[in-house]
Order: C-alpha cells, then structure tokens, then sequence
C-alpha cells in the first residue's frame, strides 16, 4: 500500500513538473502555442485528466501541495526583478477602491435580487450566505472558514457555497486566460509602452553565461524567502497565515529586488513563469466538475454568477471613468475575486511584470477588511439595518 502511495506520488510529480516543461520545449518549434499560450493548453490538459477518472485522493493531494509551494517560490522570482520606476500608489489606490466598490454594490443589489421565500431557505442562513460571499471577494477563500465560524453557518451550506464558488470562479478563470488580455485592452487604455515587459515563454537552457545555475541560485534564494515567511508566520497569533505569509513574501522579494548581488542574476520572471505553469496546471487537475452537486439551490449560484461577473463588468465601467488601464483592472479583478496566489498567472497572461506588485497589494487589503465586512454584512441584512451598512462603510 505504502508502495503504490509513493509511485502515485512521483508518477504526479512527474506529471505536474514534467508536462508544463513539454509545453514550453513545444511552444519553441510550433509557434501557435505561443500564440494561444503555454497556460490555455495546460489548463486545458489539466482538466481534462482531472476528469476522466484518473485522480484520486493521493494524486489530488499531490496537486494540493505543489500548487501551495509553487505560488510561494514564483511570487519571490517574479518580484526580485521587478522595477520600482513603474510603479503608482495612485493607481493602485484607484484600482482598488473601483474593485472593491464593483464587488460591494453588486453583493448588495443581487441579495434582493435573487432571495428566496422563507420557505426555501431563512433570511438568516440566506445572510450568511451573502456574508461568506463578501469575505470570498473582497478577502478570498482564507477568510471564508474564519467568517462561516463568526455567523455560525451550517456545515452543509457551506459546502454548497463554496462548491458553487469552485464552478463560477472557474468559469471566470477560464474567461480570464482565453480572453481577458484581448477584451481589457481593447474596452480600457493601455498601460505606457515603458509598463509593459516584453517576453514569451520561460528559458529554461543552459548556455554560455552560466545562466542555467544563475537561475539554480534564483529559485534557492526564492525557496529561503518562502521558506523564513512561512517560519514567521508559524508565530504570528492569527488564524490567516496565508496571509501574512504573502506579506512577508512580498516585503522580502521587494527589499531584495534592490540588491546589487540578486539583480545580477538577471531576468527571473521567466523562471518564476515556469513555476505559475505548474501551478496552473495543479489546479486544473483538481477540478472534478462530477463531484459538484449542480441542481441543489440554484439561486445561489446565480446570486455567485451575478456577483462575480456583474462586479466585472461594473469595474470596467468605473475604469473607464477613472481612466484606469486594461491590465490594472484585470489584475486587480483577479487579486479581488481569486485571491493574491493567481496574481502571478495574470502577470502571464499579460506579458507584464509590473502588475505583479500592484495585483498582491489589493489582494493583502482585501485579505485585511474581508472578515470585517463579511460579519458586518451579515447583520446588516440578518437585522435590515442600513445603519450597519454605514457605519461598516465609513470604518474603512
């Protein structure tokens, strides 16, 4: 048993590292896969053996694993290189202040729109629905287990939330990687041309210049980064550690990207690219659409779907107002609805280094106020009192 445990782990590993790997080698001799990108067809290769009856729970948690440590060594190895001339705290602050007014307004209007008779389901459980949705996309799927706790929701509606969240936010991933690029900068302004870095897929070769054990020291260096802000975190009394685990993160890769010694090892965004694949594809492989229960509630994953999309849409209205470019929205969008780890897969899809730090800052202030004003929902509409409504919104 113990044997058969191992070999389906390291025939996953294989799997996980081996076959984004493949993709990057293919995309050098057949240049459509660069054109429609290394990430769609691993998502793609992903889902597809996620759900022909291959995986199971030794593999799944497998893919868990890879996917948790992957995102914490590509954060620091698309950050050390980052450039702190093209960064704005203006925009930032614009971007994160449209997203997250998108999400709260359509929270607001699609719990009337779409809630249902007394008979179906209690306007309190319904309240805590709306309260665990809040924290989801504002905060991200941490601060869901600390919110369903404060309003005391059901185990049962919690897995019916957060199953239905798995197949929307899935579906808007799945927007974003096939036509989020092309359909942000065409609505919205480009970013300057000097914004936008320019690059395909990973280089992974060793050459001349010793660049392949440059980029050995780069994910050593991005390993101890992961590695101190995770051992930090261990002591920080506060049940989110994802959280201070990305910021810590964060802070370690900024203050290093103005090292003399880590500049010198080059251009590691297309190292820390690689790692984003493999994550990607851990996910993807995750994703059993069997398992959902589809037909049970179904106002709530209209409530989800309305919440998610109308947000997006609602901050591509704002951005055009405020004169945010296309690809600050779309990381902002993403860091708001699917947390700071798919940040760095934005970044990808984008060809652009430079959203990487602004995308992680709104994401870590969503993290921040998601559990205030998921509780602070819940007995706004448990109470109907606006006057909590205020009062959470004056706060922050």
């Amino acid at each position: 048993m113990l044997y058969n445990n191992v070999l389906q782990v390291v025939a996953s590993m294989v799997y996980l590292f081996g076959v984004p790997l493949a993709v990057i080698l293919l995309a050098r001799k057949w240049t459509f896969i660069n054109k429609i990108s290394p990430m769609m067809v691993l998502y793609c290769i992903g889902l597809l053996v996620g759900n022909v009856g291959i995986v199971n729970s030794v593999v799944s948690a497998t893919c868990e694993s890879v996917s948790n440590i992957t995102v914490l060594v590509a954060i620091p190895l698309m950050l050390i290189c980052c450039d702190f001339k093209v960064w704005s705290a203006k925009k930032l602050a614009k971007a994160f202040f449209t997203g997250f007014a998108s999400v709260m307004i359509v929270i607001l209007a699609g719990f009337f729109i779409f809630r249902p008779d007394e008979g179906t389901m209690a306007t309190e459980a319904y309240a805590k629905v709306s309260a665990v949705m809040t924290g989801i996309y504002t905060g991200g799927i941490p601060n869901i287990g600390a919110i369903s706790k404060a309003v005391g929701m059901p185990n049962d509606l919690y897995l019916l939330v957060t199953s239905y969240d798995l197949i929307i936010t899935g579906l808007y991933l799945i927007f974003v990687i096939f036509f989020g690029k092309a359909v942000f900068r065409k609505l919205l302004p480009l970013q300057e041309k000097k914004d936008v870095a320019d690059f395909e897929t990973p280089d992974l070769q060793i050459d001349k210049e010793n660049r392949f054990w440059k980029k050995v020291l780069a994910v050593c260096v991005a390993l101890i980064v992961a590695a101190v802000s995770y051992a930090v975190s261990l002591i920080v009394p506060i049940d989110n550690n994802v959280a201070v685990i990305v910021l810590l993160i964060t802070t370690l890769s900024l203050a290093l990207s103005l090292s003399k010694p880590v500049k010198r090892l080059g251009n590691t965004f297309d190292l820390g690219l690689y790692f984003v694949y493999v994550f990607c594809l851990s996910i993807a492989t995750m994703v059993n659409v069997h398992d959902l229960k589809l037909l049970e509630n179904m106002y709530i994953l209209y409530y989800i779907a309305f919440t998610v999309f109308g947000s997006l849409l609602l901050q591509i209205l704002f951005a055009k107002i405020f004169r945010i470019d296309g690809d600050t929205v779309l990381v902002s969008s993403v860091a708001l609805i699917n947390s700071p780890p798919f940040v760095p897969m934005v970044a990808a899809i984008l060809k652009n280094r430079d959203v990487v730090i602004t995308g992680i800052a709104i994401g870590l202030i969503g993290y921040a106020i998601g559990n205030y004003l998921g509780v602070g929902i819940y007995f706004t509409f448990w109470f109907n009192s606006f006057f909590v409504t205020i009062i959470t919104f004056s706060v922050f």
